[in-house]
């Protein structure tokens, strides 16, 4: 446009003009350079210049300040650093063996006064003894109504719960009961079946005067239902249900078919009832059910080779049930120190096991709070750790009954070191003599089982079926009161929490556990209690009880 304008006589009067237009653009253009300089200046002198990785200064600069400041501690319990703890205090453990080694056998140790040396029942005006004979009605068993089929699944003591039950239900029914069929498990992997585990004759003629018990259900009746089991009306059940909902819903159709089905048949019954089906329940967990021959067998020879192992403590063990299997390690959703490996290998455990249970929808998984609320399984190096604490010293006889531990070669290798007197099934037996239960859990089980039963002391680590049957099995045993050592995790986590802890407070710390632990004496069951964990007052009387 300004050419035209001075093409038409005009570029006089716009040349007069541009000089001053020329300044003025001039002093824009210094003045928004000076304003510029003047930025960057303060942006160098305020601390945002550009980091070694070139990138603009702000950015570096502002996540350095984030990384600066420091993130909120987890509340004290919530992190695994049990193993920095023993490597802290493996000196003085090791300094506290060695003076005990040059002490007398009598003064050296006072968990051999006060544990093992002493008797289960240290006031014998609490001994109490069975007394289920007395309180069990006999009497003539009158016309079967039917056959009961039930289908026991889970573990080992998970079947004998189920096993219990399902004879009090066809007690109850005036049912013949057959012998019950076990689930296949994706976690225990176990085709065994009932003879495999328990005596099955003798448990048919132990009960013979109060329930009716046979191996099959019988041809003719299994024809009425196309030779399929599975054809037979399937009663589901809620669990926990009362005697008068199998009276009032099973009966009539058991009287309608002659047969009936209860499938999955496991904490189907109520936790209290009448004493009369307490005590049956009694008389056959502790009477009845005796594990089959070859089991029996070579658990009684492992317990006097366990005898012969503790001379130094006249004989007497203890046994310890350790649960850090790999798949109960997954299930917990626990972290511990084994990093990106633990977290692959935990990860596909639980897929394996469980299939998506872990993903599902709103399903929060916060393994710190697990490990807060006391609900992850102690390691093996814990268990040692809180042992000696406690006042076990290297020459206690320790049992640990366990499946496969989960990475044996590392969390093993601190409890034996802490403890050489350690046996297991494994060391205790022979291969060829394991041979015959390899791959059945339920049967290992099994043997671990009767191996801890008559352990002076008896530990357990995690909840679960195996020690809450073991505990009531021996309180029946022992006149009510056995020793047994059932550490509040909650408060056992803090002091795995303080890699700066001393010796003689960690000691201090356990031996608080111990005394707040399941070591009283005589224990009653309440109203939501299991009667195989509390066998007292229901199965058992006060000094003069008779079998």
């Amino acid at each position: 446009m300004s050419v035209a304008l001075y093409a038409r006589g005009g570029g006089g009067k716009a040349a007069a003009r541009r000089p001053g237009r020329g300044r003025r653009r001039a002093a824009v253009v210094l003045l928004l350079a000076l304003a510029y300089a003047v930025g960057i200046l303060m942006f160098v002198l305020g601390g945002g210049g550009a980091g070694p990785s070139g990138r603009a200064g702000v950015t570096v600069a502002s996540v350095r300040r984030r990384r600066a400041a420091p993130l909120p501690s987890p509340p004290p319990g919530s992190v695994y650093r049990s193993h920095l703890v023993f490597n802290r205090l493996l000196p003085d453990i090791r300094d506290e063996t060695s003076s005990a080694s040059t002490a007398s056998s009598l003064s050296s140790t006072s968990w051999r006064r006060n544990m093992l040396m002493t008797s289960h029942n240290q006031n014998p005006g609490e001994l109490w003894m069975p007394c289920i004979n007395r309180r069990l009605i006999r009497s003539e068993l009158p016309p079967s109504n039917g056959y009961l089929i039930i289908e026991a699944n889970g573990g080992l003591n998970q079947q004998r719960l189920s096993i219990c039950d399902a004879v009090v239900v066809a007690s109850l029914l005036n049912a013949t009961l057959v012998i019950p069929t076990f689930h296949f498990n994706s976690v225990w992997r176990d085709h065994s079946k009932f003879g495999d585990i328990f005596d099955e004759d003798y448990f048919i003629e132990t009960l013979r005067e109060h329930v009716r018990v046979v191996k099959e259900l019988p041809a003719d009746v299994l024809e009425h239902f196309n030779n399929n089991i599975s054809s037979i009306p399937n009663m589901r059940t809620k669990a926990y249900s009362s005697p008068n909902h199998y009276m009032q819903k099973v009966l009539p159709k058991l009287q309608e078919l002659g047969v009936v089905r209860i499938a999955p048949f496991s904490n189907r019954l109520v936790q209290s009832a009448p004493s009369n089906i307490q005590a049956l329940r009694c008389f056959v967990n502790y009477q009845a059910l005796r594990f089959a021959e070859p089991i029996r067998v070579l658990a009684k020879d492992m317990i006097e080779r366990m005898v012969k192992k503790s001379t130094l403590t006249s004989g007497k063990y203890v046994s310890v049930h350790l649960r850090f299997e790999e798949d109960m390690v997954a299930f917990s959703c626990c972290t511990y120190d084994g990093g990106l490996k633990e977290k692959i290998e935990m990860e596909n455990a639980r897929e394996r096991s469980w299939r998506g249970k872990f993903h599902r929808h709103g399903r929060v998984i916060n393994p710190e709070a697990n490990r807060r609320d006391g609900k992850c399984p102690l390691t093996p190096l814990e268990v040692g750790m809180m042992l000696r604490g406690m006042g076990f010293d290297n020459t206690t006889s320790l049992y640990v009954a366990s499946g496969k531990i989960y990475n044996a070669e590392k969390y093993m290798a601190p409890l034996r070191q802490m403890f050489p007197l350690l046996a297991t099934k494994d060391t205790l037996s022979l291969p060829e003599e394991l041979a015959e239960f390899e791959g059945h859990s339920s049967r290992l089980a099994a043997i671990d089982y009767t191996v801890c039963l008559p352990s002076e002391v008896f530990v357990t680590t995690q909840g679960g079926n195996f020690p809450h049957f073991l505990m009531g099995h021996r309180r029946y045993l022992f006149g009510g009161n056995a020793k047994t050592v059932k550490p509040d995790k909650r408060k056992l986590v803090l002091s795995f929490d303080d890699p700066n802890i001393r010796w003689d407070q960690f000691k201090r710390h356990m031996q608080d556990i111990l005394h707040h632990s399941d070591m009283r004496g005589t224990a009653f069951r309440k109203p939501n209690d299991s009667i195989y964990t509390f066998p007292m007052p229901e199965c058992m009387c006060q000094q003069d009880g008779m079998m």
